[in-house]
């Protein structure tokens, strides 16, 4: 790997699902957590928006809409909560690549050289935080859930809503300037060298948005 001076900021952006991981994380999620029963349901009341998701004819921020509020409504925050804890334990180290994999060794090598590395995935944070803080990440950028007050005494829980907007494609540009600037000052990225590392055609508005990218382990060309 190159030397890097010191005296520059250097900040490593990775895509989550296919970059770090051998595939989609949030459909094993979210079927582990609810039980094949519950999650077949949820799948059923979803299909006609993740057919035509899959069809092209309905926006992957629509689909996920669907499935977000068929799997999450109403399920109380300490549950997720629990759910993200075991994944984290039981199931995200068989889903993540390898160690000699190129982009894990890419991943390696900024956290050894002291660069910032932000985790940037159109996932939701009810386990990506976990996930984030498990690989030793500084950051997490990501597609929050809606939380609300179930009433006096009642604690708090999803509303199967997103927080913010699906983070995908152009919104991993905007989500990741706004993290920035709320870390460094204009100085700092001024002199920033940005690295990405992505796998789909949805995080290529942020490959393009770095200095040196890489897609599927090699240097990104568009």
């Amino acid at each position: 790997m190159p030397e890097v001076d010191k005296h520059d900021l250097c900040v490593a952006a990775f895509d989550f699902d296919g970059t770090l991981t051998r595939g989609d994380t949030l459909l094993p999620f979210l079927a582990t957590a609810l039980g094949w029963p519950r999650f077949a349901w949820a799948l059923l009341r979803s299909s006609p928006y993740l057919v035509g998701h899959a069809l092209r004819l309905v926006r992957n921020d629509i689909a996920k809409a669907r499935l977000f509020k068929a799997t999450l409504q109403g399920v109380p925050t300490a549950e997720v909560q629990r759910w993200a804890e075991l994944w984290a334990r039981e199931q995200l180290p068989g889903q993540m690549r390898g160690a000699q994999d190129p982009t894990m060794a890419r991943l390696a090598w900024h956290r050894a050289a002291g660069h910032c590395c932000v985790l940037v995935s159109a996932s939701p944070d009810i386990y990506l935080e976990r996930a984030a803080a498990v690989l030793g990440f500084d950051g997490l950028v990501c597609t929050q859930m809606e939380i609300e007050l179930q009433g006096p005494g009642s604690g708090e829980a999803l509303t199967g809503r997103m927080k913010t907007p699906n983070c995908h494609g152009e919104q991993k540009v905007i989500r990741l300037q706004a993290w920035l600037a709320e870390r460094y000052d204009a100085a700092a990225l001024a002199s920033m060298t940005l690295y990405a590392y992505g796998d789909t055609s949805g995080d290529k508005p942020m490959l393009r948005m770095a200095q040196k990218a890489w897609y599927r382990g090699k240097p990104f060309a568009d």
